[in-house]
């Protein structure tokens, strides 16, 4: 080759790697602002943080955390070998067409590697920053609570009060911090070396629809229709029940986050990146439904027996409120095995290695 070749080589490769680079921030951007301006996230945003010497608020948070990805984003393109068309550039070119030619695009549709751009960018915009900023609260109320449980120096005398008042919260932000890491980090970064490129995310409307519901905003929508009829913390009149039934909440928490640590980096909502088999996908398909679902119905105990106390009515709408969530968790359960299914026989073959979805030997 040529020095004149070698070198319009290398600027057509130094450009490639900005245009990835720039279409990359530009929906960091974006999300961060969908986030900022959303009334819900709003609340939480302007929220700080920690204690004197030690705080931020949310949205100080999620400006840095912006700033610390955008610079690994620039290492990541600088550095990658024979740069391709990003996910994020292929993004932007389907968004300026369908703006340019609407008609055109919807006629014509996307090729299979657009439409695979578009989803997971989307996917990618909404959960990135919601996982970022769970992560962060977690984080902060585990320390806070870890801070306070350092100061207490009778734990006899006040046990029932310390659990109520920190432990029992120190343990669960503990174990969501865990879980919710796992997520952020397989929804901000996806890479052939880390075996965790998407192949495919759920083009269908019910299995997002199935998904969103179960998040903020959207879970308005869901409380509305099925009600709330579950405490994260539920509260028992007899001390030791109390305590048993809510240290068996952490302990199916855990089970729960244990399945996210499973999925390691493949972990993300819609997506299929390989399916994962061990630990407790290796009992059944869907622990960590199994173990959410199990620890909202302890959670709703108390809550389902003051409506019945209330009225008879009032009890049945809260049960049908559990009996609603469950059933949404089901749906979700459903059309993430039809969308495993239609990419390749991969689940297939886990399917009929690991027989029962949610209650090994029922169901």
């Amino acid at each position: 080759m040529s020095a004149e070749g070698s070198v319009a080589g290398a600027a057509a490769t130094t450009t490639a790697r900005l245009k990835n680079f720039v279409a990359s921030v530009a929906v960091v951007v974006l999300a961060c602002t969908a986030y900022a301006l959303t009334p819900h996230y709003r609340v939480r945003l302007d929220k700080l943080y920690g204690w004197a010497g030690f705080s931020c608020t949310g949205l100080q948070f999620l400006v840095v955390a912006a700033g610390i990805y955008s610079a690994l984003l620039a290492a990541y393109y600088l550095l990658e070998p024979g740069p391709e068309v990003s996910k994020s550039l292929r993004f932007w070119r389907v968004l300026g067409r369908s703006v340019r030619s609407p008609f055109a695009v919807l006629g014509q549709g996307l090729s299979a590697a657009d439409r695979l751009a578009v989803l997971a960018t989307v996917l990618k915009a909404f959960f990135a920053p919601f996982m970022l900023l769970v992560t962060f609260q977690a984080f902060m109320g585990g320390l806070s609570n870890g801070r306070a449980l350092l100061s207490i120096t009778d734990w006899h005398g006040e046990f029932l009060h310390i659990f109520n008042r920190y432990l029992f919260h120190f343990l669960l932000q503990l174990i969501i911090l865990v879980d919710v890491a796992v997520f952020t980090a397989g929804y901000l970064f996806e890479m052939r070396s880390l075996k965790n490129e998407i192949r495919s995310v759920d083009p269908t409307l019910l299995g997002w629809t199935a998904a969103l519901l179960c998040y903020f905003p959207f879970t308005y929508i869901t409380a509305f229709v099925l009600g709330r009829a579950v405490s994260d913390f539920p509260q028992f009149d007899d001390p030791a029940t109390h305590i048993v039934l809510n240290v068996l909440v952490l302990v199916l928490m855990v089970i729960y986050t244990g399945a996210s640590v499973a999925l390691g980096l493949k972990a993300s909502n819609l997506t299929h990146r390989g399916v994962v088999t061990k630990w407790p996908y290796s009992v059944i398909r869907h622990p960590a439904y199994t173990c959410k679902n199990l620890s909202w119905w302890i959670g709703a105990v108390p809550v389902v027996s003051a409506a019945f106390t209330e009225s008879l009515f009032s009890g049945i709408s809260a049960v049908a409120s559990v009996v609603g969530w469950t059933l949404l968790y089901v749906l979700r359960a459903v059309t993430e095995e039809d969308h495993l299914r239609s990419v390749d026989g991969e689940y297939d073959a886990y399917a009929r290695k690991v027989r029962y979805r949610f209650i090994p030997g029922v169901y």
